[in-house]
């Protein structure tokens, strides 16, 4: 994925979106069901209704972004709120990019005393 500024916040927006959706109906999406500005420079995440597939938009400075993802196997984690947003963390979107369970990601190793 391209690399968002470290201040940008990623926002979920929770539901399913119609993904026939594009730049214009994704930012008039952010407006209206998020009560937010799609050109603030955060990000916001889609999911259609089957749950395979993701659209990223995000205003950089000059103009919309539009990234869309699909998985070939398994489905997207999803809140289960069926309104509003969820904040996210660009590490928790960089799992939910990659189909990992971002809600409660599994450490592999726990660091103990060094002495």
């Amino acid at each position: 994925m391209i690399g968002v500024p470290t201040n940008t916040r990623v926002w979920i927006a929770a539901g399913h979106t119609d993904m026939r959706k594009g730049f214009d109906g994704l930012a008039a999406l952010v407006q209206t069901a998020l009560a937010a500005n799609p050109f603030c420079g955060h990000v916001f995440v889609f999911r259609g209704r089957r749950g395979d597939i993701l659209k990223v938009l995000w205003f950089d400075g000059q103009g919309l972004v539009l990234l869309s993802k699909r998985l070939e196997r398994g489905r997207f984690v999803w809140p289960q709120a069926t309104s509003g947003s969820v904040s996210l963390t660009p590490a928790q979107l960089s799992m939910l990019l990659e189909g990992i369970d971002w809600r409660m990601p599994a450490r592999t190793y726990t660091p103990e005393l060094a002495a």
